[in-house]
């Protein structure tokens, strides 16, 4: 007798809660990693020094930083050198510019996968965070080496590193959900994007520390939600007086808050892409 094949129905998600589905992710994992390991190979692909252009594009910074407003402008560092000081943070902020540059490309430059084969569609914003996540690490390897450098010894708080790396991939990925799904069906997204880079950048306590805002500013400061990850990183690597904790409550929650509407937001338009496109 020949064998009955199983017959596979595949139904859109009932709801914003099966938008994530798990399981499915999981069995999908291969997929998560081949495309992420795709856009590694063709961000790097015909250049000279590849994996190098992680560790330059930071360390630039932090060079040209420190000499206009470290050496120039004078701004406080909290007792650390002004290099390390804007390098600790500028490694988290590069994740964060990743998502928000990468991401918003990260369905509309996959609509042929799309249009074709099933899969978990959040996996692709996903895929973004974990290429980005092999720069933030090549650019941390210097920012170790710069400790050592300038004798800067972690505490006992360094083991809420991982806890403030789960933070920070909470916030790209909430921004990459919305940058996604937006730029299906607004492609205007991908050219304010560099100009609100630029913008995110100086609201952010990146070459400054946070405890110079104004008091009756800093609840507007903390609603960016990478105030709570730059400060947090700050304090943790390089012992810096402990951060405004209700500053750092009140930017976590705007992380989650981001990225439970992301998810809402981005399992509203799936359901559009490939109609769309």
């Amino acid at each position: 007798m020949q064998e009955k094949k199983e017959t596979i129905i595949i139904k859109p998600p009932s709801s914003v809660f099966d938008a994530i589905n798990l399981k499915e992710i999981i069995s999908r994992i291969d997929l998560l990693f081949a495309l992420a390991i795709r856009d590694i190979k063709i961000r790097y692909r015909r250049t000279i020094i590849g994996f190098g252009w992680a560790v330059i594009q930071p360390f630039a910074q932090m060079v040209i930083f420190s000499l206009i407003f470290g050496k120039f402008t004078k701004i406080p560092s909290e007792n650390v050198p002004y290099p390390i000081f804007v390098y600790s943070a500028l490694v988290p902020w590069q994740l964060f510019a990743r998502a928000l540059n990468d991401a918003s490309m990260s369905v509309v430059n996959n609509i042929h996968i799309i249009s074709k084969i099933y899969f978990p569609r959040i996996i692709l914003p996903m895929s973004v965070i974990i290429s980005a996540l092999v720069d933030f690490f090549s650019a941390f390897s210097i920012l170790i080496l710069l400790m050592i450098f300038y004798g800067v010894i972690p505490t006992a708080k360094v083991l809420l590193f991982p806890v403030f790396v789960f933070v920070e991939i909470l916030c790209a990925l909430g921004v990459a959900l919305w940058l996604s799904a937006l730029n299906v069906k607004f492609r205007d997204v991908k050219y304010t994007l560099q100009f609100l880079t630029q913008i995110w950048l100086f609201a952010t306590p990146v070459i400054y520390p946070a405890k110079i805002i104004p008091e009756k500013f800093k609840f507007i400061f903390a609603l960016n939600p990478m105030t709570g990850v730059v400060e947090g990183f700050r304090w943790i690597l390089l012992n810096t007086t402990p951060p405004d904790f209700t500053m750092m409550a009140i930017s976590t929650l705007m992380i989650f808050i981001v990225f439970i509407f992301g998810v809402v937001f981005f399992y509203k338009m799936e359901k559009e892409f490939a109609d769309i496109m």
